[in-house]
């Protein structure tokens, strides 16, 4: 079970943190990323991790704004967002790959796993 939080509303230019927390199953041997999705269009990706934290990868859309971190420690994987956009207003999710240590993709279909999602909406 993956669970979401940390959305809301924002100025443009602004920051938030959002956290992804699993209960139930260990994260450390699986990649993770996060999605995003407006009403309409596909579920696109913004950012992924190694399951060993390695590596961080990231859409050019977000490329310097977003940092993707984990704490296995805790259980738990981070999206920091800053210098936000009205564009980026979305529903986030969360994922963790299919499989265990393998290599991190892109592509929706190699995460089997999803949290129920976190609205952030910024403002212009």
């Amino acid at each position: 079970q993956l669970q979401a939080s940390g959305g809301g509303l924002v100025q443009a230019g602004g920051s938030l943190r959002l956290s992804c927390a699993a209960s139930g199953r260990t994260l450390s041997s699986y990649n993770m990323a996060w999605f995003r999705q407006v009403p309409g269009k596909e579920r696109e990706f913004v950012a992924g991790i190694w399951w060993s934290g390695g590596g961080p990868f990231y859409a050019d859309s977000v490329k310097g704004r977003f940092t993707i971190s984990r704490d296995n420690a805790k259980n738990t994987v981070y999206l920091q967002m800053n210098s936000l956009k009205p564009e980026d207003t979305a529903v986030y999710y969360c994922a963790a790959d299919t499989l265990p240590r393998t290599p991190p993709g892109q592509a929706r279909s190699a995460y089997g796993s999803w949290g129920q999602g976190t609205q952030v909406t910024v403002s212009s």
